[in-house]
């Protein structure tokens, strides 16, 4: 069993920054791969970005390509999103997920975080 526990979200002005962090508990975390997915209210969860379990291999949604960052520390059982230039659709709650098997959907991931609200204002 892993549990997954995200922080960070808050509200942000267009164009600003923000940092989310996941940590992990449980199982060995890099033994798992990880990555971010997001909701909007009335939309389906969708992926944002994947990591490998060693962190050489990650994956962006195309949207986020450029303005985002998935990160790792093995050492602190912690992964990270590193989001930039925010948009007013950027806006959702933010989850961590994590899985022995590489993750692109949601149905791939056995673990999923709580959730954190992330709010661009225009």
């Amino acid at each position: 069993q892993v549990q997954l526990v995200e922080s960070g979200g808050g509200l942000v002005q267009a164009g600003g920054s923000l940092r989310l962090s996941c940590a992990a508990s449980g199982r060995t975390f890099s033994r798992l791969h990880v990555g971010w997915f997001r909701q909007a209210p009335g939309k389906e969860r969708e992926f944002v970005a994947g990591m490998s379990r060693t962190g050489d291999i990650t994956d962006y949604a195309n949207s986020m390509k450029g303005r985002f960052t998935i990160s790792r520390d093995n050492a602190k059982n912690t992964v990270y999103l590193e989001m930039n230039n925010l948009k007013p659709e950027d806006t959702a709650v933010y989850y961590c997920a994590a899985d022995e098997l590489w993750i692109t959907t949601p149905n791939d991931v056995d673990y999923w975080g709580q959730g954190t609200q992330v709010t661009v204002s225009s």
